[in-house]
């Protein structure tokens, strides 16, 4: 798991963590999470903060508990996290964009241009 990000709250950054090591296969579907004691060492967090995200996981559905063996990614899981960040990102980033593209004055055909030549600038 990557370096947390600083500007959000603990159990956030957690949270995070191990959606990031769900969606890259770091943590596969079925396969058990670090238990809130590793991560807790981890990080050098509380205990209850690391129960928090787990419990965050769990509402969303995308962990389960194995009474007495511990928490696993639940199948569907990946997919359930891509659509949600796809969502996300489609309403934090693309709608931003075209707001901006339409006080410029681009139409879509510049602002595909736009984005392609973006897109070779950053390979």
């Amino acid at each position: 798991m990557e370096k947390l990000v600083e500007s959000l709250p603990i159990y956030v950054r957690i949270e995070e963590e191990l959606k990031d090591a769900i969606i890259s296969g770091a943590i596969k579907e079925e396969e058990q999470i670090p238990s809130t004691t590793q991560l807790s060492k981890k990080y050098n967090f509380n205990i209850a903060t690391v129960n928090k995200a787990i419990n965050v996981l769990v509402d969303e559905g995308l962990v389960y508990k194995k009474r007495g063996i511990g928490m696993f990614v639940r199948k569907g899981a990946v997919k359930k996290l891509i659509d949600d960040r796809k969502k996300t990102f489609k309403e934090r980033y693309v709608k931003a964009t075209l707001v901006e593209a339409n006080r410029l004055g681009l139409s879509p055909e510049e602002l595909i241009a736009v984005v392609k030549e973006a897109i070779q600038e950053t390979k």
